[in-house]
């Protein structure tokens, strides 16, 4: 089967490297040249772990090829999904002005029946936005169906979520859709993979309702992090007794500078203004938006009242992206919290493994560095922000050697407070007493 994905983005790409796992052929368009140009070299333009080598493995086989013409890409096509931006807007909204786009270009070069499937986060009603587009824009009348087949992706393990996933999701009002649709994922039967089948609104609201749920524990694991820091109680501790709780579970329950990435932040927006446009105000998505917005300016406060002050401190910043195995940037806590820093008078320097380069663009000021014993030198602090594996085992003794002051911040609870401070360091964690240093 010929299937087409139109957007060569996190989600585009994912989908259509995966999909030539699976066997079938597939084309992926993007408008922007120089990264089809790239791509048809199989160079990927972010870092995702295992998608380098699943891209190349699919151009070597001849079962993915990439275009900038649209019309290629919904020639042959029997499934076009649409995986472009869905950006906030500045009330909140998603821009689906890139999806609307989408769906005049499927118009114009439709010469028979297809499928289009959304896999871009889209707020209830795009599916029949999109309809009304493509019969608007049709040079003739085709028959077609819209599908809306959310992905549950996420990054550092995409390719693994996508192989492998808990759940597919399709929404869809066609039975012959729903048939091709699970044609496509039918090596995800021997997996037993569970198949939600339901009208479009619902499965367009799965999407957001999970992503909300989840950004949800985020933020209130931190709002208990930040209590347990104000009677001395251990997060840790607490959040362990709560997630072997089988009703409430373990994900998702732990402490630090709050959520960032492309789904959490938009998606909540986009679902309270879902709610605005309803009549009804979205009170818990609210609360878990504004929780993790100022979860961010805590940490600054910890880390300022840690040192004194800010001004003519040298701060050292282990790690940027918003979690580990991505460079991806976006709504990161690591920029934000040097952001502050910055403007507050501080020195920052900066490391990490993958989103160096980019963070070093972003952030006007800060000194990027060669690892994290480079990031400590001279510094009053060393702030563990990003957890990447090799953050989990540092050298203390180089660490502390490198260091102005012995301080170290751990943002993410990665290690024991007791065994830092036996290495004579101070130690800050987040939702547990700080520990002055025992030797």
């Amino acid at each position: 089967m010929y299937i087409s994905v139109i957007g060569t983005g996190y989600v585009g790409l994912v989908t259509g490297a995966c999909f030539a796992e699976f066997g079938l052929t597939v084309t992926c368009m993007d408008t922007d040249a120089r990264r089809i140009a790239k791509l048809e070299k199989g160079e990927v333009p972010f870092y995702e772990p295992g998608l380098t080598e699943l891209v190349a493995k699919g151009l070597r086989e001849n079962r993915l090829a990439f275009t900038t013409d649209i019309a290629k890409a919904v020639e042959q096509a029997l499934v076009i999904f649409i995986a472009v931006g869905t950006p906030s807007r500045t009330d909140g909204s998603a821009d689906l002005s890139y999806v609307e786009e989408v769906g005049r270009g499927i118009a114009r070069h439709m010469t028979g029946y297809k499928v289009i499937a959304t896999k871009s986060t889209v707020p209830v009603g795009t599916g029949e936005k999109i309809r009304e587009v493509i019969r608007k824009h049709q040079s003739e009348p085709h028959r077609f169906d819209i599908v809306s087949n959310p992905e549950f992706l996420r990054e550092g393990s995409a390719i693994e979520d996508f192989l492998r996933p808990n759940r597919v999701i399709l929404g869809a009002d066609s039975p012959q859709a729903v048939a091709i649709m699970k044609d496509l994922y039918r090596p995800l039967y021997l997996l037993e993979t569970p198949f939600v089948v339901t009208d479009i609104p619902t499965a367009e609201m799965i999407k957001y309702a999970s992503n909300a749920f989840l950004a949800t524990k985020v933020s209130f694991i931190n709002e208990i992090a930040n209590l347990c820091e104000l009677v001395e109680a251990d997060v840790q501790v607490v959040a362990k007794a709560m997630g072997l709780d089988g009703r409430i579970g373990s994900k998702f329950l732990h402490a630090g500078p709050g959520f960032g990435g492309s789904c959490f932040p938009k998606d909540l927006a986009a679902l309270i203004e879902t709610g605005d446009r309803a009549g009804y105000k979205m009170e818990i998505a609210g609360a878990a938006a504004r929780v993790n917005e100022r979860q961010r300016v805590l940490m600054v406060k910890k880390i300022r009242e840690t040192l004194g002050g800010l001004r003519g401190k040298t701060v050292g910043l282990l790690g940027l992206s918003f979690k580990p195995n991505t460079n991806d940037l976006r709504e990161a806590p690591a920029v934000t919290i040097a952001e502050h820093l910055l403007a507050e008078g501080a020195e920052v320097r900066v490391y990490d493994p993958t989103a160096l380069e980019e963070g070093a663009k972003v952030l006007r000021g800060a000194i990027p560095c060669i690892d994290a014993y480079d990031a400590a030198r001279d510094a009053d602090a060393l702030v563990l922000v990003t957890e990447w594996n090799q953050f989990r085992n540092l050298d203390f003794d180089r660490i502390k050697t490198a260091l102005r002051r012995p301080v170290f911040i751990d943002l993410r609870n990665v290690y024991e407070p007791d065994r830092i401070a036996a290495l004579g360091f101070h130690y800050v964690s987040v939702g547990r007493t700080p520990r002055k240093p025992s030797t």
